[in-house]
């Protein structure tokens, strides 16, 4: 039969993979920051899953690969007259974007078949590794969509697509440390349900925030309404500016107006929400890594609100942006940590084999 320290040692393995993977989705959700913000996303016209590995090496694929990008219509209405050395510039961006998301399959898929055949992961535990692999796959392919989108009638890719492919990566990011989290059973003091439920559900709210803020990238909505308390001269906009769509739900998703002011609400619900988790957390536990992690969220919710304002107010300076967006993943990152931290551990049983005689 397996012995505790060695179950020990294997879920320590375990947790540390996932720990590793987790770090390349967050390399990868970083870099596709930059891509998009260096309009990157679309100099690569092709979608090569194996043959795409390696970048053009001489000047005639050079060539080749720029002449694919110059019939599209964001060559012909925005980069007209590009130079190859500036079109090397967001090639590469986009190439190594698309390595790391390749890295991060090998890095997942080999590990995890190396454990599964040493017989380290019970059943529960695969079947939500398996699910979490299938994602990773699917995310290649909802990536290309996303890029296809912008290929044939459009100078960037749909906003809609993009927030799909951002929340995405971070859902699989998610899961790894989640997964990871609770795979380890250090005792657990008991925690009431209603703080259980707070931290669940303002890791929820975050997510729902990256996706508003995946639309108003995409909409380019940051670039207007520059102005913080108000919007377009109000508080709260007029209803007729933010609702003049038709059908109404597509002001939701398209005007940006609507779009910049929910996320600008959802920001100021996740701050508030977050401070009232907060107190209480430390008045129903008093004291132990809980308390810490509502603490630590509610300060990376100020300080991303507060980096949020002046990328706003400062048009959206590709510095501040990239920033913005590494501290989305931030804040993330805590939310989760925090909502696993008072989350029910993973029994043994998921981790082990079945016991041997």
């Amino acid at each position: 039969m397996m012995t505790a320290s060695l179950s020990d040692q294997h879920g320590r393995a375990i947790r540390l993979w996932l720990y590793a993977a987790a770090a390349l989705v967050l390399a990868m959700v970083l870099v596709g920051g930059a891509t998009r913000l260096t309009e990157s996303g679309l100099s690569i016209t092709e979608w090569r899953p194996v043959m795409g590995t390696l970048p053009p090496i001489n000047e005639t694929q050079w060539q080749t690969e720029f002449q694919k990008y110059q019939t599209i219509p964001q060559y012909r209405e925005l980069n007209r007259g590009m130079s190859l050395d500036a079109f090397k510039t967001i090639y590469w961006w986009e190439w190594t974007h698309r390595l790391i998301g390749r890295t991060i399959g090998v890095a997942f898929l080999l590990p995890f078949l190396w454990f599964l055949w040493r017989g380290w992961i019970g059943p529960g535990l695969r079947a939500r590794l398996w699910v979490i692999f299938g994602l990773g796959a699917l995310q290649g392919a909802v990536g290309w969509w996303m890029v296809a989108s912008g290929l044939a009638d459009r100078v960037e890719v749909s906003q809609y697509r993009l927030a799909t492919h951002l929340v995405l990566a971070c859902v699989i990011y998610v899961a790894m440390i989640w997964t990871a989290q609770r795979l380890d059973e250090e005792p657990v003091p008991p925690v009431p349900a209603r703080v259980r439920a707070g931290a669940i559900g303002l890791l929820v709210l975050v997510l729902a925030q990256i996706y508003l803020g995946a639309l108003v990238a995409g909409l380019r909505a940051g670039y207007v309404y520059n102005t913080w308390p108000l919007i377009d001269g109000a508080l709260v906009p007029d209803a007729a500016r933010l609702f003049f769509d038709v059908p109404l739900w597509r002001n939701f998703f398209e005007n940006s107006l609507t779009v910049q002011f929910d996320h600008r609400m959802l920001a100021y619900a996740i701050w508030f929400v977050a401070i009232i988790h907060a107190f209480d957390v430390a008045s129903s536990m008093k004291r132990g890594s809980a308390v810490t992690g509502a603490v630590v969220l509610v300060a990376a919710v100020t300080l991303q609100a507060m980096l949020g304002i002046f990328t706003l107010v400062m048009v959206v300076p590709i510095g501040l942006a990239l920033m913005h967006q590494a501290m989305a993943m931030l804040v993330l990152t805590v939310a989760i940590l925090h909502a696993a931290s008072v989350a029910e551990r993973a029994p043994r049983g998921a981790l082990a084999p079945p016991a041997r005689a």
